[in-house]
């Protein structure tokens, strides 16, 4: 069993977002404070990624950001808490996978879906076993699945990929979903010379 010290949240960056979304991302920032669980996310400060970092903090959970250089202005980095600065995003998405044990995936926009689909690529590859849950708070997921689905029916995608995902209808679920996931997970491994030679997450 991995126990799951720091969870990294892949959400939208925009305060235009739905306010049902941006609540929910600041629940869950509450929650992992709560639950003694270090939130890793990109660094912003608005949209459902503000949201959860700064509720998490002053709930006084651990948070840590990981921001490129370039969005600094247009995520308005939250430099309330620890962030690490990089230059480019991949190098970003490495340090998040790196500094944590499961993912959540909040509503959010194509930088979300090109984070989580990497994610997932790795784990078509055997690169990683971490957990991965969606939140498809009001259905917003259902697409992306139904897409995963297709591409399952058209043979260019195992049927088993689909089932290395959880997916949790209410916030509430979220959390255990991880956890139970996490428990049944094969031994963890360092995986990060092999992202790394493998040329995966890098600048």
């Amino acid at each position: 069993m991995t126990e799951v010290k720091s969870i990294c949240l892949f959400c939208g960056s925009s305060n235009a977002a739905d306010p049902a979304y941006l609540g929910a991302a600041a629940d869950f920032g509450r929650q992992l404070a709560a639950e003694g669980i270090r939130l890793v996310y990109g660094g912003g400060g608005v949209g459902l990624m503000g949201a959860a970092a700064q509720a998490c903090h002053a709930a006084g959970g651990e948070v840590l950001g990981v921001m490129p250089e370039f969005l600094r202005r247009r995520e308005v980095i939250y430099d309330e808490v620890e962030t690490i600065i990089v230059r480019t995003m991949s190098e970003r998405k490495r340090i998040m996978f790196e500094q944590s044990d499961a993912f959540a995936v909040f509503p959010g926009g194509v930088g979300t879906l090109e984070e989580v689909v990497e994610l997932i690529s790795w784990r078509r590859l055997d690169l990683h076993f971490k957990p991965i849950v969606f939140f498809n708070q009001k259905g917003f997921w259902t697409p992306f699945y139904d897409l995963i689905a297709h591409t399952v029916t058209e043979k260019v995608t195992p049927p088993w990929l689909a089932e290395t995902w959880g997916s949790a209808e209410t916030l509430d679920e979220v959390l255990p979903m991880i956890r139970a996931m996490a428990a049944e997970a094969p031994p963890p491994a360092d995986t990060r010379g092999e992202v790394a030679e493998k040329g995966l997450g890098r600048g």
